[in-house]
């Protein structure tokens, strides 16, 4: 099988079985989105989900985080983790947004990982998400789901590598759910140590199964 293959049969199934997929993370608006992503570093989105209410009940603009001291922001996220670190970065960010985009979150990849807390991932999360912009955000789902079943090479170590190939592969119009499909199936059937093969729908194209398994 060649990989343009692998790939169109896994966007098939995926198009067919997860039209709608989407971030489990709750938001009402980029700001929120924003916020959400950043606790989400090394984090559960059921977790983020249950912090994230109070928080935003307590800063419910980008102006109002900006006038925050850490600490304060700190006493509202103490069960995510790193939420040292966390309260600093959202405080940052919320007044560089001030500051510099007149309180507006930027649309563009650059100006966004410009943002305190805001990495490649995350930038690219928001411009996808918020912005329908053709960008993959590498989480450890997407870097692993997308090694093991052979949509990139075994080679690829970083996950700027990992994006780039994707990004070479995936139609562009299909970037944005893309990224969805793998961390949803990385979630829930692909998991890191045992994956759930018996369960999932493209076993047939997937190099893990067929390695594991000694398909032809």
């Amino acid at each position: 099988m060649t990989k343009k293959e692998r790939y169109q049969h896994i966007i098939a199934y995926f198009e067919a079985n997860a039209p709608e997929a989407e971030t489990e993370l709750v938001y009402s608006n980029p700001y929120e989105l924003l916020v959400a992503v950043i606790l989400s570093a090394q984090c559960t989105d059921k977790r983020v989900n249950l912090t994230t209410p109070a928080l935003f009940k307590r800063f419910p603009t980008v102006y109002d985080l900006a006038k925050a001291s850490s600490d304060e922001v700190f006493t509202y996220i103490r069960s995510i983790s790193y939420p040292n670190n966390k309260a600093k970065h959202l405080v940052g960010m919320a007044q560089r947004v001030t500051d510099h985009f007149n309180g507006e979150i930027p649309s563009a990849v650059n100006d966004l990982q410009s943002l305190q807390g805001v990495g490649r991932k995350t930038a690219n999360v928001i411009a996808s998400v918020v912005f329908n912009q053709p960008t993959m955000a590498v989480d450890t789902h997407v870097f692993r789901v997308s090694k093991r079943i052979g949509l990139v090479t075994q080679t690829a170590k970083t996950p700027l590598e990992v994006e780039k190939q994707l990004m070479k592969y995936l139609p562009t119009e299909r970037v944005h759910i893309a990224h969805h499909w793998l961390i949803l199936h990385g979630r829930y059937i692909c998991i890191a140590r045992t994956p759930k093969c018996e369960e999932c729908g493209i076993k047939a194209w997937c190099a893990y199964y067929a390695r594991t398994y000694k398909i032809a």
